[in-house]
């Protein structure tokens, strides 16, 4: 599909209260300027105009956010309660998140967890990016974790690539990019933080993929799995030739896990399944969750 054309949409799952559409790659989610070409939300108006709500500024209420340059899985609620129920999944972070990616080299260790603190970028001409604690110029690192699966060693136009399953137990922003990058074996075409390569050796995309969505409201499970687009016969620059693990096993074990529960491990910064004796929320803790919440792989709009 081509992310120019209005009629290119993809639903994956829907019901009275949600949407989930495969997102394409390069397409905006939303945008204030009213000259930007084809958007998510456009789409949306397109397929579904009766569905749009005229209380909300673009139509639509998006439950996160997926960068400009990242495809798959974005669900989108359909009224104020709906949306109500997938913001507190979010907050209480029992949502649950698997992502394709081709890397950059060959992965050595088949299974692992990437565990770098991720803060802004004080650089200059570095505006809008992350980067690990250590790093110059890095401000305000705050913890964060990614599990990475080897699926197959092959390929990409020549270069040895691996295609990964990553699965962020954190939300900072861009953390799998961060992280993939931080490992040594950048995602295969992102600019920002991937090898420098002459514009004619670029891929047509950056090779990230929102795969795997399951947000437990209480009203619902919104569960959706979308298509693989890494595989040779979409794309004849993949050439894939050591299968590690097998991606069908990997979604078997992804939608037979149990919901993530908040009052195990390490609670959200803002989990609200804590005894009823539990004071009420401040105003201070709703903006420390607002904050939580915009870190969901945002990216500004630029």
């Amino acid at each position: 599909m081509e992310p120019d054309r209005i009629e290119n949409l993809s639903v994956v799952y829907q019901s009275q209260d949600f949407l989930v559409v495969n997102k394409h790659w390069d397409l905006r989610i939303d945008s204030r300027m009213w000259r930007e070409t084809p958007t998510l939300q456009k789409q949306l108006r397109h397929h579904f105009p009766e569905l749009a709500d005229p209380d909300t500024f673009y139509g639509f209420r998006f439950c996160h956010q997926l960068d400009f340059s990242t495809s798959g899985a974005l669900c989108v609620a359909l009224n104020k309660a709906a949306a109500g129920s997938a913001y507190k999944c979010f907050k209480e972070r029992r949502v649950t998140k698997a992502y394709l990616a081709l890397v950059r080299g060959h992965v050595q260790e088949s299974r692992m967890t990437i565990n770098y603190a991720i803060g802004r970028n004080s650089t200059e001409g570095r505006a809008h990016t992350m980067c690990i604690e250590g790093t110059q110029g890095c401000e305000n690192p705050k913890p964060s974790l990614t599990e990475l699966v080897v699926l197959e060693y092959g390929l990409y136009a020549g270069d040895p690539v691996s295609k990964v399953l990553l699965q962020p137990l954190t939300g900072r922003t861009h953390q799998l990019r961060v992280h993939c990058s931080a490992l040594s074996h950048p995602v295969v075409g992102d600019l920002t933080y991937g090898q420098a390569l002459d514009q004619e050796d670029q891929p047509f995309r950056m090779m990230l993929h929102a795969f795997y969505l399951r947000i437990p409201t209480h009203t619902e499970r919104v569960e959706a799995c979308t298509p693989d687009p890494f595989v040779p016969a979409l794309d004849a620059c993949w050439s894939p030739h050591t299968l590690v693990q097998s991606l069908d096993q990997l979604v078997q074990v992804l939608r037979a896990a149990p919901d993530p529960d908040p009052t195990e491990g390490s609670p959200g910064p803002c989990s609200t399944s804590t005894p009823s004796n539990k004071p009420p929320e401040t105003e201070a803790q709703r903006a420390s969750c607002l904050q939580w919440l915009s870190e969901w792989t945002l990216e500004p709009d630029n």
